[in-house]
């Protein structure tokens, strides 16, 4: 069966000495793995459509296996910059990574590959690398059933502040209710705007948003809690970016 998507690649690995099969998030087809024959060859045709970050048009026969093989494809947009920075590669390789993690097979959909896209686009255009991924982290987390509670109370519904963030428990807790919550996280009032801000925020708004260093921190150390406590993840890509100093 012949396929026609536009999708943007989020993992590339080799295969064989000259080809490469890379899984592609689509715009209507979920997750798909690709076989581009000869792609690691120097004069290859298909070689750029191999690199990760890749947004394109793949036309691909898919058999009974569930591995396509490229016939034809065309850049859309090759987000070369973001490979060549290496602080730019870091952060697309995480949002990159953190998709495909995240998100099984048939989960996928436009909206996903919509967020996906914009993601990587804010992240060319220049804007604050890591207020783009912290923004996108809250659509992960949203689109894998795992939106925080940041309103109110998670335990009794309290809308008054002051709040602390209890990451295990998926939201904020008053000050009723934080006796014998040890890992609370302390956030003030201007970080928990921001992120009551970045969970509503649809990625292909995304604006210029200047943080502090101070309240960048705060997000930094409420959004590490949130993702490792409701997704657990261990990604090579995070660990990198922390290696870095990067994130916060």
């Amino acid at each position: 069966m012949l396929v026609r998507v536009e999708g943007i690649v989020i993992r590339s690995m080799d295969y064989g000495e000259n080809h490469k099969i890379v899984t592609l998030l689509t715009n209507d087809n979920g997750k798909a793995g690709v076989l581009i024959r000869g792609a690691k060859k120097v004069r290859s045709k298909h070689a750029s459509l191999s690199q990760p970050f890749t947004y394109g048009e793949f036309l691909f026969f898919r058999g009974n296996s569930g591995l396509g093989t490229l016939n034809h494809g065309e850049i859309i947009q090759s987000h070369h910059d973001l490979r060549m920075d290496l602080d730019l590669a870091a952060y697309a390789s995480y949002a990159a990574e953190l998709t495909d993690r995240s998100l099984q097979d048939d989960e996928a959909g436009t909206y996903h590959f919509e967020q996906l896209k914009a993601c990587l686009t804010a992240l060319q255009e220049g804007k604050d690398p890591g207020i783009v991924l912290h923004v996108y982290e809250m659509r992960i987390l949203d689109m894998s059933g795992y939106a925080p509670v940041l309103e109110e109370c998670v335990h009794c519904g309290n809308r008054v502040g002051p709040f602390k963030l209890l990451p295990h428990a998926g939201g904020v807790i008053c000050s009723r209710c934080t006796s014998g919550a040890a890992h609370a996280v302390p956030v003030s009032e201007k970080a928990l705007k921001l992120l009551r801000l970045f969970s509503k925020l649809d990625m292909r708004r995304l604006g210029n948003i200047n943080v502090s260093d101070h309240t960048k921190a705060e997000i930094h150390a409420c959004m590490s809690g949130l993702m490792d406590a409701q997704l657990g993840l261990r990604l090579k890509s995070k660990n990198f970016l922390d290696q870095l100093g990067k994130l916060n």
